[in-house]
């Protein structure tokens, strides 16, 4: 039988990309991946009013709900934003998955997490060689410490002040953001040089735009790493702007046959976004790393609504989790966090995730930068007592100089009273992660889409002790106001989650989980052979902390299962 490839990987983010790479050593010159959004290089990312309004991913066709905001004629830009029931989530598309808006925090959870829902031999000990090498290979490291005064963080310094008086912990976390090759000498902000695998990238500049994409290349996305070695390296064939529709198993003579156990191997129907063709691909094995959304909808497609893989485990969809994510600010502290400088995260105070472990309100709790576009439209928009008042000012000054001192510089003068009171400068993002009970649940919908049940209620603890901490936050910065995300305000109490994980949870049987525990089976889609799944829906609970080092681990350990090979930094 002839086969367009020996593997074709469906995504490119933490898991796609651990798999291209390591499946295209195994089989140079003999991998394919797809990847629905685009490839982006330097300066690629939109940052204009225009094209940041019509940056996102929809298909018109998938009859997904979305925000009001969202075009509706098919695009595939960077965000895809999508509405269930109580939570929306938001996750990205290009090459690089995930990887492209993430906060490039590299955290590996603490053991008490991996619970009796975790199978016996997926621990915190059994995963901690594969932490080992993705951590080298993603180049994860805390903020470099030098007389560099552009490495002065307000940011951090404003959150460990508060922790401390709070009587928390706060620390600095590992990044996956290039400083340079050399952790003992950081290469200067905003230089590039070649990173140890072959790409081109700048030394962090402190522009505050990780999660919007980096333009600068000084995130450690996929594509600077595993991507970039799996297509440089070893041949891989990767395509953008192309979605798998469908998986179906081959049987000896070649043909479809839904009744098959994939043995022989699969056909693969793959959609050309840029002009809506359907191209056939038949190959040996593959890989959903499509992220926790999308693996769980082709899956479930394929089992309930085309009938082409019918034995997947009764478990899919369920164990669904945002991860507890949560997000809330503070405005106008009495001393300046200075939000749009350095890269998006910087340090974490803990409540009792990492220490005195509590199940019910274990979280962490982040600082967050965002980009200074977004900080002219905070001043665009602060309150109309501070706009009238700037007015009256500006009106004096502009008759004072009519009559007086008609000179330009009385205009920089008005300018400064409407940008004053430092709206921006003094407020804070909290960016949190928790353990939510992980009890959602995907299904198909009547019309065919997915759709999500998220019990808010049952994770209300969490919520509560979040909203505890951020008024005791409130409290010791002195902040004029704090408030939640916009969608947590009574009576809509819709969380929002970047961070979606379950669906596909592991275990050593169809009875406990929908792929395999097993060693030598690891990720596969149990009742299947030659069908893997690798990303964020392996997971069986929340992870209370940043989930892309537990998924790029997960997605080590699928690969060895598959090639044989213990995986080293060594790509």
């Amino acid at each position: 039988m002839k086969f367009d490839a020996e593997a074709l990987v469906i995504g490119s983010g933490f898991g796609g990309g651990v798999l291209a790479c390591r499946l295209a050593k195994k089989w140079p010159q003999d991998v394919m991946v797809i990847e629905r959004g685009k490839r982006y290089g330097f300066g690629a990312f939109p940052r204009s009013p225009h094209d940041m309004a019509i940056n996102f991913y929809v298909q018109k066709e998938d009859g997904h709900r979305r925000p009001r905001f969202v075009p509706k004629d098919s695009t595939t830009g960077l965000f895809d934003i999508r509405s269930y029931d109580h939570i929306d989530v938001v996750q990205a598309a290009g090459l690089g998955g995930g990887s492209l808006i993430y906060a490039s925090v590299f955290l590996e959870p603490p053991e008490e997490i991996f619970d009796e829902r975790w199978p016996a031999n997926v621990k915190k000990k059994d995963l901690t060689p594969y932490y080992a090498v993705a951590k080298k290979v993603l180049n994860a490291r805390t903020i470099p410490v030098d007389n560099d005064p552009r490495r002065s963080m307000t940011r951090t310094q404003y959150f460990a002040k508060a922790a401390t008086a709070m009587g928390r912990k706060s620390e600095l976390v590992p990044l996956m953001v290039y400083f340079g090759k050399d952790p003992a000498k950081p290469l200067a902000p905003g230089l590039q040089e070649t990173n140890r695998y072959g790409a081109l990238q700048s030394s962090c500049n402190y522009c505050a735009e990780c999660d919007v994409g980096c333009n600068v290349q000084a995130k450690n996305s996929t594509d600077m790493n595993y991507l970039h070695v799996a297509e440089k390296k070893y041949g891989a064939r990767i395509m953008t702007e192309h979605e798998a529709q469908s998986i179906v198993p081959l049987n000896a003579s070649g043909h479809v046959d839904p009744q098959e156990n994939g043995q022989y191997g699969y056909e693969v129907l793959v959609r050309d976004l840029t002009n809506g063709n359907l191209r056939p691909f038949r190959v040996r094995r593959v890989i959903t790393s499509a992220g926790t959304l999308g693996t769980n909808e082709l899956l479930l497609k394929c089992r309930n609504k085309m009938k082409t893989l019918p034995k997947i485990s009764s478990r899919l969809g369920h164990n669904f989790s945002g991860n507890g994510d949560f997000l809330s600010f503070i405005v106008d502290a009495d001393r300046p966090a200075n939000p749009n400088y350095g890269p998006v995260i910087t340090q974490k105070i803990d409540f009792n995730l990492y220490e005195n472990f509590d199940k019910e309100r274990a979280f962490i709790m982040e600082d967050a930068s965002y980009p200074n576009i977004l900080a002219w439209f905070i001043e665009g928009q602060k309150p109309t007592i501070f706009k009238l008042k700037a007015i009256w000012q500006g009106v004096r000054e502009a008759v004072y100089s009519l009559v007086r001192y008609p000179t330009l510089g009385r205009v920089g003068t008005i300018l400064s009273r409407f940008l004053g009171n430092d709206l921006s400068y003094k407020a804070s993002v909290h960016l949190c992660m928790g353990l939510d009970k992980s009890d959602g649940t995907m299904k198909l919908d009547e019309q065919g889409k997915l759709a999500i049940h998220w019990p808010t209620k049952n994770s209300r603890k969490l919520y509560q002790a979040i909203d505890e901490s951020m008024h005791q936050f409130k409290k010791v910065t002195n902040g004029r106001i704090m408030f939640h995300m916009p969608t947590w305000n009574w009576p809509l109490r819709r969380n929002v989650t970047v961070h979606p994980l379950g669906g596909c949870r592991l275990g050593p049987t169809a009875d406990q989980g929908v792929t395999s525990s097993l060693p030598e089976t690891f990720g596969a889609v149990h009742n299947y052979r030659n069908l893997y799944v690798a990303d964020g829906s392996l997971f069986p609970t929340a992870v209370g902390a940043n989930p892309a080092a537990t998924i790029t681990a997960l997605s080590e350990r699928v690969a060895q299962g598959i090639t044989g090979e213990m995986p080293t930094d060594e790509l």
